[in-house]
């Protein structure tokens, strides 16, 4: 690879990324020269990097797919689309984080640095074209939030959160990068493209010689290093996702981690793993087989199931967000298997409502949060809308949407993602899926009505002004809203996106 013969374009497709890095260096600069710095004049220069970064975003929106770097980056409308919503969950992240909780012991500098870092690693999954682009994407995420999730380093569950996502997400990685070695020995390129021309080639030699009464071959008969270095694959990626058997960290970070981290590691960080699976499933093609097809099945409905059960039993706020990130893991799923247009593009509606939804959840848990402690427990939102009534109406349209129920964005994430999946015939996950979101009423209500239904506890706690944090849920609120009552325009850019995957 001859770095001299980059162009100018290579360097422009990936501007936005570039963009943040720079963004990172000045924020982390700035807070070495002026160590004294408002934490608000820095809030201002980070959003301010980031508005520059989602202007270089949209302006390929509209322009041909194009590769960068020797085919290592693609840039096409489903990388535009997830550079924005990663952009979009980082900005609000960041405003979540200027709480009364978080001011005490957070360095801002560092804090917000990583945060930029973490970003551009998603942004390289979702644009990722070769397996090593997304390894290296996967790993300048992973390692920021290693340290974001320990950032209350005086915090003993803070620093068991860190330890305990650091373990895992090493095993993990372990898993993908071998599973890229597996994939790459036997299809002899680590490159998606490649990978994709090789499994098209493959499955229509198969079909030639393959007799009409053995329809089920297809990617049975790759080697068996291929087939072992997806499996790999998957178990990396389902473990960034927290899909079940491999969720079983996501309960104690997020509980753990700040509250804003708890956020942007159940959306950004979902999102970014979903962009990447997505990528991998299609050129693979492995969807198109009826044994990968019952394996997701199975994985879908056990988490969803597990995932809303568990939730029902949780008596910490963030805990039981954390065992509902992991049902609509499962929920987002369905748009996998069903792995036609209608489908993918109900995974990035599902993922763009889920990010203003739950980051608006955790951001009302942030709201309430003082100097001294975080309320995190059901019981401690008892009377919530007779002390602070603009945060129980937040919280309570954000759990209207979790739960599904309309006019909010949740009930038209889950129709388009289980409507992809009623066209491509999968009747009973669809089933099973309304069934979970039945479950989920249970705890999702049960706040509501803690807020609204019941009498509040002790004197009505002094106001604390927190302007970014009122933006932010202001934002969350409405986007919640406007996403469920005018989905119209918004799927229609996400057809195109999920074409522009195909």
């Amino acid at each position: 690879m001859n770095l001299s013969s980059l162009t100018f374009q290579d360097f422009y497709l990936l501007a936005p990324e570039l963009t943040l890095v720079l963004l990172g260096f000045l924020v982390l600069a700035l807070g070495l020269i002026f160590p004294r710095l408002y934490s608000e004049a820095l809030l201002a220069v980070v959003l301010i990097g980031f508005a520059v970064s989602l202007l270089f975003a949209t302006q390929h929106w509209g322009g041909e797919p194009a590769t960068a770097f020797y085919g290592m980056i693609t840039v096409d409308k489903f990388a535009v689309g997830f550079r924005c919503l990663f952009i979009i969950s980082a900005g609000l992240t960041v405003m979540l984080s200027l709480n009364s909780l978080e001011e005490k012991y957070l360095l801002y500098s560092e804090y917000f640095t990583l945060i930029i870092f973490a970003t551009v690693g998603m942004m390289l999954m979702a644009s990722s074209a070769h397996l090593l682009t997304l390894f290296l994407g996967l790993e300048t995420l992973s390692v920021s939030l290693y340290v974001l999730a320990g950032f209350r380093r005086t915090d003993p569950k803070a620093l068991e959160a860190s330890f305990k996502y650091f373990l895992l997400g090493a095993f993990a990685s372990g898993f993908l990068l071998y599973g890229i070695a597996l994939i790459y020995g036997s299809a002899g390129s680590a490159s998606l493209t490649k990978l994709a021309e090789a499994v098209r080639q493959h499955l229509s030699a198969t079909t030639a010689s393959t007799p009409a009464s053995h329809p089920d071959s297809g990617l049975a008969e790759w080697p068996s290093l291929f087939i072992t270095g997806l499996v790999l694959m998957v178990i990396g990626f389902g473990f960034k996702i927290a899909l079940v058997p491999f969720h079983a960290w996501a309960p104690d970070v997020y509980q753990g981690a700040p509250t804003p981290i708890s956020a942007f590691m159940a959306t950004g960080s979902k999102a970014a793993g979903f962009a990447a699976l997505l990528r991998l499933l299609l050129a693979s093609n492995i969807m198109t087989d009826a044994m990968w097809q019952q394996i997701f099945w199975v994985i879908a409905v056990a988490t969803m199931t597990l995932g809303n059960i568990i939730a029902l039993r949780q008596e910490n706020v963030k805990r039981m967000l954390a065992y509902s990130s992991i049902a609509h893991a499962g929920y987002i799923l369905i748009g996998a298997i069903a792995n036609n247009e209608n489908g993918h593009a109900g995974i990035l509606f599902y993922l763009l409502s889920y990010t203003f939804m739950n980051v608006g959840a955790f951001g009302v848990v942030a709201l309430l949060a003082k100097s001294e402690q975080e309320y995190v427990n059901i019981s401690e939102y008892r009377g919530l809308a007779y002390r602070r009534p603009f945060a129980a109406l937040a919280m309570a349209i954000f759990m209207f949407s979790l739960s599904g129920i309309p006019p909010t964005a949740g009930f038209l994430a889950k129709f388009y993602v289980f409507s992809g999946a009623v066209q491509a015939g999968y009747i009973w996950l669809v089933i099973l899926g309304v069934i979970n979101s039945m479950i989920s009423l249970y705890y999702y209500l049960g706040i509501v009505v803690v807020m609204f239904m019941q009498e509040p506890e002790g004197e009505k706690a002094p106001v604390t002004p927190l302007p970014a944090v009122v933006i932010a849920l202001g934002i969350a609120v409405f986007a919640t809203l406007n996403l469920g009552l005018f989905p119209g325009q918004w799927m229609d850019k996400f057809q195109a996106l999920a074409r522009s995957l195909m």
